[in-house]
């Protein structure tokens, strides 16, 4: 998918999300109903689409939790596809179906790959590493393999609206 087309499901996306019920299990276009991971997170690091599939960018979003005990959620109803390390960190992926898969690290957890969760079940505890700064938790969310603002499908979150102009 380009940068452009990433951009454009981005916008619509947007707009589609902020039409919906709080209750929708999904979205018309299949997107999960999907909360922050960590309840009264802040953003810290905000999405940042690269330019091209391999130019830089922050594929995703830090959170700071509330407190150092704040337990990790799931951000949505899905499959746990993948629990381990990577470069040193943990790492929890769930498969929320219809191409949503939402990664989340650095954790400690004790879900395994099969496991059934809630939007809303606790997952794992934070942990230390990763390229996040200390304390904080890094999310990402790719549809169909490619990454999207993590921020488009959280509920909650006051959406821009666009007013007719003069």
């Amino acid at each position: 998918m380009s940068v452009r087309a990433t951009r454009l499901l981005s916008a619509v996306l947007l707009v589609a999300a902020s039409l919906l019920p709080a209750h929708a299990a999904r979205a018309v276009d299949g997107a999960p109903v999907w909360d922050l991971p960590i309840a009264g997170a802040v953003v810290v690091a905000r999405f940042e689409a690269p330019a091209h599939r391999y130019g830089p960018g922050h594929r995703g979003i830090d959170l700071a939790p509330p407190s150092t005990d704040a337990g990790v959620l799931a951000p949505a109803d899905g499959v746990v596809a993948f629990r381990g390390d990577v470069a040193g960190r943990g790492v929890i992926t769930i498969d929320h179906g219809g191409g949503w898969v939402t990664s989340i690290e650095p954790v400690i957890t004790d879900r395994g790959v099969g496991d059934a969760v809630r939007r809303g079940d606790p997952i794992a505890v934070l942990d230390r590493g990763g390229h996040a700064v200390a304390g904080t938790v890094h999310v990402g969310v790719r549809l169909h393999g490619e990454y999207v603002n993590p921020l488009l499908l959280a509920r909650g979150i006051p959406r821009a609206v666009l007013l007719p102009c003069c």
